[in-house]
């Protein structure tokens, strides 16, 4: 893929690791988890992206959190709030919207 390629694709995913981090924490999760459930998933996100948008999600009220220390390093799990809940019914709605909408324009039909 070329460069100019890469720069829309990863434009184009850019707004989707929220959707995808807020549906993957309804069953509470830790950073490393999601980086790899993500990337089975088919949505590759670096580190560096991810844990500053869980804190930003977080700190958004989208998302909660509280510490498991039973382990031997103790971990942050994260889990979707009821806002993040919200959130993800209207991304997922103006998803399909738009979906529909990239399929019409796809199959040349009328709007």
């Amino acid at each position: 893929m070329d460069d100019l390629t890469q720069q829309h694709v990863q434009e184009l995913r850019r707004g989707t690791v929220v959707l995808a981090s807020l549906l993957s924490l309804r069953e509470p999760g830790y950073g490393y988890g999601l980086l790899e459930s993500l990337a089975e998933a088919g949505i590759t996100v670096d580190g560096n992206t991810l844990y500053p948008l869980l804190r930003r999600l977080e700190k958004q009220g989208l998302l909660t959190s509280e510490w498991n220390t039973d382990e031997a390093r103790p971990r942050k799990f994260y889990r979707t709030s009821a806002e993040g809940e919200r959130l993800i019914e209207a991304l997922l709605a103006d998803w399909h919207e738009l979906d529909t909408a990239l399929g019409r324009l796809t199959d040349g039909g009328t709007p």
